[in-house]
Formats: structure tokens, C-alpha cells, sequence
């Protein structure tokens, strides 16, 4: 599986990002081609700092992310992410692997 990880901080105003996110964003994102799952978290900080939200969007393969990655989808949900206002933002991607085995 490979996973791209959305992390937002310090929304201006909280509730009204998580209403809009939901509204507007998330059905953005479910369009995405390949999408096997989405999450969304809002952490608790165990002594240090937390994003308010984290979003990971989870693809069977690498072929399947980077489709999606350049997909039309993809850019629609970039451009309506730029319109959120927040302190910062991180985007990253990666595989994932088991460690249980």
C-alpha cells in the first residue's frame, strides 16, 4: 500500500474549518481514482504539539498514487486545500509495510 498524509495546523477558526473540510473537501477527495481508503484524525498531543487534522488517503500500489497524484481530481482537491486557513500545512507520501509479520 502506499499512503499520501495531509497534516493541517492551527486552523483560523476550528470549527468552521472542519465544516467546510467536510463539506467541500472530503467529496473532493473521495473522487480521487484508486482511492481504497480515507481517514481522518484529530489527534490528541501526548506532550508536544498536534496537527488539528490529519488526512491519509491510501492506494493499493505506486502506479495507483501517482495517477492519482496527477489526476484532474487531484488538482480540484489541491486547488480547494490552498483556500484553507491555516498556520502551516504538510503533504507527504510513502509506502507502507507491515512490521507485525
Amino acid at each position: 500500500m502506499h499512503r499520501i498524509t495531509v497534516q493541517y495546523f492551527a486552523p483560523a477558526d476550528p470549527a468552521a474549518f472542519d465544516e467546510r473540510y467536510e463539506r467541500v473537501h472530503v467529496p473532493l477527495v473521495r473522487a480521487l481514482p484508486g482511492l481504497k481508503s480515507f481517514t481522518l484524525s484529530h489527534p490528541r498531543p501526548l506532550g508536544t504539539d498536534a496537527p488539528h487534522l490529519v488526512a491519509e488517503l491510501w492506494f493499493e500500489d505506486g502506479d495507483a498514487l501517482k495517477a492519482a497524484l496527477t489526476s484532474p481530481e487531484m488538482a480540484a482537491a489541491a486547488k480547494d486545500a490552498a483556500t484553507y486557513k491555516v498556520a502551516s500545512s504538510v503533504m507527504y507520501t510513502g509506502e507502507v509495510r507491515e512490521a507485525l509479520d
